[in-house]
């Protein structure tokens, strides 16, 4: 289901059905909210795209058009509508007063017309697993709301939005319930996803932040396009990193026969463009504590990209990390690590710190969520195991 937002909900159909009345123009590309890929790697199988794109952070995509030199002046309005299978012009218009639309990399009004030319940006919510979103009541960690955004940490198990396997139970569900007590007139239609502009994994805990008007969630998904909103990341992750700092730049594809966990190629040769900084927090001889800053925003990158350099996250079952893999041979130690597992039984991944622009105010934004419960008992525990013992290696 794709969206210009806020309004359109219909497919961007593959054929302009009104390419002659419109005008002809090239599409130049289609991206990821969260890419800054290169036009030859969108150009990549449509397989691969799909696989990849499904499960983006980010949730919006960016469509590019060139006006062509044969194009006679037509509305915008018009002539996007034209492009949108099932779209309505009145929402075509609240799509274009909400900022989701730019023409040579300004907002404009419905009544601007196309010239040869002109470059027509384009944001679109776009979820192959779309499903209706039923309001729920829960209980939500709200630790920043105004009239524009709202800042919650989520936490461990619980999925962002519904999808096929999970229509219920998951954090949208609560916020849409939420944003209802407030205004009885909101609904999918006004506020696509009820403002959503990016996800965390499952088990992933900490800050994500939804917008509350369509304006505002323009504005949000912008800023996620170029990558100017701040991630930082505190992870545990197996064995003691060789350097204080470093940065892991890899693309990040689909894993070729094992298609629900993602691999590096760092060749660039497949996949999408993914960087992400990391520094050692401390040293807990058989595991570390480390900040990772994203750069970029694909499914699984952080869990994918400390692996490739031989540092899996901590109890991270899709990739391994829920075996030992540093340490000693001992009984002993296998019981402590159990222990550890069963103290933080999930991947060792917390989002701690968001930064972004107020979509109103244009005031730059900084949130911290402390470590959860079972992510700060797995340090403490590993601190005062090694208190005690050396470091030997099996």
């Amino acid at each position: 289901m794709s969206y210009l937002c806020p309004m359109i909900t219909s497919h961007l159909s593959g054929k302009d059905p009104s390419q002659k009345a419109s005008g002809p123009s090239k599409e130049v590309a289609s991206m990821p909210l969260s890419d800054n890929s290169s036009t030859d790697q969108l150009q990549s199988s449509a397989d691969d795209q799909q696989d990849t794109d499904q499960e983006l952070e980010a949730l919006y995509e960016k469509k590019v058009y060139i006006i062509d030199g044969g194009q006679q002046p037509l509305r915008i309005d018009k002539w996007m509508q034209a492009r949108i299978e099932y779209a309505t012009r009145s929402k075509v218009q609240k799509g274009i007063d909400a900022g989701f639309l730019t023409v040579n990399g300004k907002t404009v009004k419905s009544n601007y017309k196309v010239r040869p030319g002109d470059e027509v940006v384009w944001l679109h919510y776009s979820n192959p697993e779309y499903s209706e979103i039923k309001p729920e009541q829960m209980d939500l960690d709200i630790v920043y709301e105004d009239d524009a955004v709202m800042v919650i940490n989520k936490v461990p198990g619980m999925v962002v939005h519904p999808g096929v396997g999970n229509y219920t139970g998951t954090l949208l569900n609560g916020v849409a319930y939420h944003l209802l007590q407030q205004n009885p007139e909101i609904n999918d239609d006004t506020l696509p996803r009820f403002g959503l502009v990016h996800r965390i994994d499952k088990n992933t805990t900490g800050l994500i932040v939804l917008a509350k008007t369509a304006e505002a969630a323009s504005h949000l998904a912008k800023q996620f396009f170029e990558h100017t909103v701040t991630r930082k990341y505190e992870a545990v992750v197996w064995g003691d990193l060789k350097e204080e700092e470093g940065t892991i730049n890899a693309h990040i594809a689909r894993h070729e026969r094992f298609r629900k966990m993602f691999t590096t190629y760092p060749d660039g040769d497949k996949g999408k463009h993914a960087i992400t900084h990391y520094k050692v927090l401390q040293r807990l001889n058989y595991v570390s504590v480390v900040e990772c800053i994203l750069e970029t925003g694909r499914t699984h990158q952080i869990r994918v990209h400390m692996k490739s350099i031989g540092h899996t996250l901590f109890n991270d079952h899709e990739y391994g990390g829920d075996r030992i893999l540093k340490g000693t041979i001992y009984t002993k130690y296998k019981q402590f690590v159990d222990n550890c597992f069963e103290l933080c039984p999930r991947c060792a991944l917390h989002a701690k710190t968001l930064g972004f622009t107020h979509p109103v105010t244009n005031e730059r934004m900084f949130f911290d969520s402390p470590l959860p419960a079972d992510m700060e008992g797995l340090i403490d525990k590993w601190t005062r195991y090694i208190q005690h013992r050396p470091l030997t290696e099996d």
